[in-house]
C-alpha cells in the first residue's frame, strides 16, 4: 500500500535529513509539514533516552518498540494520515527503513522485517546517500553528545544494510514507491535544489 502524500528521507547519521526536511518545510510551510521518528511522544521519549545512552533494553524489545511508536505516528491521533487527511504533505525524518537497517544489525533481519511488514510505503523515498566517514565527521563537528549508534564501524554496517535494503525495493517494479538517491555529500544548496527538482516532477 502506498500512502500518498508521504514522503520519507532516510540515511545515516550525520547524512543531512534533517536539514533538507527544514529547508523544504520552510519554503512552503502550508503545503508541507515536517515530522521525524522517534516521534516525540511518551514511546518516541523513551527511545530518545535509550539513544542517548541513558539506559540499555535488549535489542529484540527495541525493534518492538520502534514500531510501537510508528503504528502511533501513522495511525494515532495527530499523525500521518490525519495530516494528510487535512490537506498536508507530510515529510519525515525516519520511518520502517531506518529499523529494518539499524535494528537488523543487532538482532537480525527477520525480526525488524515482520514487526514493519503492514506498514504503507511513502509516495516518495529520498535516499541520503553518503560515506559514513564523512557523515561522522559532521556529527562529530556538532559538539554534542553522540548517540548509541554514532560510532564509525556501527555506521558502516547500516550504511550497508541501508544499500542492500533501498537496491532490493528499487529492483521490485510493483512497489509503487518513487525512489530517488541523493549523493548527499554535494552542497547543501545543490541537494535542495535536486529535491526542489523531483518534488515538481
Amino acid at each position: 500500500m502506498i500512502l500518498k502524500n508521504f514522503i520519507v528521507f532516510e540515511g545515516i547519521d550525520g547524512a543531512g535529513t534533517s536539514t533538507q526536511i527544514k529547508r523544504l518545510v520552510d519554503s512552503n510551510p502550508e503545503k508541507f509539514f515536517a515530522t521525524a521518528e522517534p516521534t516525540t511522544g511518551e514511546t518516541g521519549k523513551f527511545l530518545r533516552r535509550m539513544l542517548g545512552g541513558e539506559f540499555h533494553v535488549d535489542e529484540k524489545t527495541n525493534a518492538y518498540l520502534f514500531a510501537a511508536d510508528r503504528c502511533e505516528h501513522i495511525y494515532g491521533a495527530g499523525g500521518v494520515i490525519e495530516k494528510i487527511n487535512s490537506g498536508k504533505t507530510v515529510v519525515s525524518d525516519r520511518y520502517f527503513f531506518s529499523s529494518m537497517c539499524y535494528q537488523s544489525i543487532s538482532c537480525g533481519e527477520e525480526l525488524p522485517k515482520l514487526l514493519n511488514s503492514q506498514f504503507p510505503l511513502p509516495e516518495i523515498l529520498f535516499f541520503f546517500d553518503i560515506n559514513p566517514e564523512i557523515s561522522l565527521a559532521r556529527v562529530n563537528a556538532r559538539n554534542e553528545k553522540k548517540e548509541i549508534y554514532e560510532k564509525l564501524d556501527l555506521q558502516k554496517r547500516i550504511a550497508a544494510q541501508y544499500e542492500k535494503i533501498i537496491s532490493e525495493y528499487e529492483k521490485m517494479s510493483d512497489c509503487g514507491m518513487r525512489i530517488i538517491r541523493i549523493n548527499a555529500a554535494l552542497g547543501m544548496d545543490e541537494i535542495t535544489e535536486i529535491i526542489k527538482s523531483e518534488l515538481s516532477k
